[in-house]
């Protein structure tokens, strides 16, 4: 997503272009973290940059979406593997590399109790089969017309959130980027919604914004969502889809695991939501071979 006047207090795109190497970052100063999405050139020239940002600047995090043949390099300069992201590059996958500079950023407050929660969730049966919305409830693809109901839903739901989604300008902006929304209304309320950020490049989709309102917990909307953004998806040959979903969180995991997303990975204190540093979960699912 490219920047806007409106989430430059969140995050900035960047692109370092040296000689040995060219750089994508994203400086999250919200979230304390540096994200590297993509990179050409020299791995060790491109670590020894990324140090120099991380003197110079509030980074508690960085993480690196490394290609197979380089995240043994990121490794031995200290790097750490936190989760695959399989078949990020256009079927390949990717390393999620993570380096820390703060001692209570690296260490999870949580670790015992998500690995826990995992695997109630790994026991879990497939729930494949798409099933009939509740009546009452409608699904479609959201619009522009809806960011200011969006805003207020995730303004109700997230008491901090690592975007700025309590802002319908940052909304619109999202949908304007190639963003897809899908919502579910209830007597003309939005009640739940769910989104798909897209990489055209790399044939890949970031399921996220994830929210239903308490009150609407507990009849399978989620899942339709995803089902429906999964189609949407595959209509935008899109080959694969991921998602961070907390890993306090059982039931959004459950969901994941349950249409066939496959655990790879926790990315320790990955951003803030719900009014701190989460632990964030790491989900792939294959849309199509080919």
């Amino acid at each position: 997503m490219t920047n806007d006047a409106h989430d430059e207090q969140y995050y900035t795109m960047e692109t370092i272009q040296e000689n040995e190497f060219t750089l994508q970052l994203c400086k999250d100063p919200f979230n304390k973290r540096l994200r590297v999405d993509d990179y050409l050139g020299n791995v060790h020239a491109i670590c020894l940059r990324l140090a120099k940002l991380l003197e110079n600047d509030p980074f508690t995090k960085l993480f690196v979406k490394a290609r197979e043949e380089d995240w043994r390099t990121f490794a031995a300069r200290g790097y750490m593997l936190e989760g695959v992201y399989t078949g990020y590059f256009d079927g390949r996958d990717g390393y999620c590399m993570a380096k820390y500079t703060d001692l209570e950023r690296r260490t999870s407050d949580h670790w015992i109790e998500e690995d826990r929660i995992l695997e109630q969730v790994l026991e879990l049966e497939p729930k494949m089969e798409r099933e009939p919305l509740p009546d009452g409830f409608t699904l479609r693809c959201g619009t522009p017309s809806d960011a200011e109901e969006l805003a207020a839903l995730y303004g109700l739901i997230f008491q901090t959130y690592p975007i700025p989604m309590n802002d319908p300008a940052y909304v619109a902006h999202a949908m304007e980027e190639g963003t897809a929304f899908y919502v579910v209304e209830h007597e003309n309320k939005l009640v739940s919604a769910a989104s798909a950020e897209i990489n055209g490049v790399y044939r890949n989709a970031e399921m996220t914004d994830c929210v239903t309102l308490p009150a609407y917990r507990g009849f399978g909307l989620m899942r339709q969502l995803l089902q429906a953004l999964e189609e949407e998806l595959l209509s935008r040959n899109i080959r694969t889809a991921y998602s961070l979903s907390r890993a306090l969180s059982f039931g959004m995991n459950a969901v994941l695991a349950q249409l066939g997303y496959a655990y790879q990975g926790r990315l320790t204190k990955n951003c803030d939501i719900f009014d701190k540093f989460e632990d964030m979960n790491l989900w792939c699912k294959t849309l199509q071979d080919k």
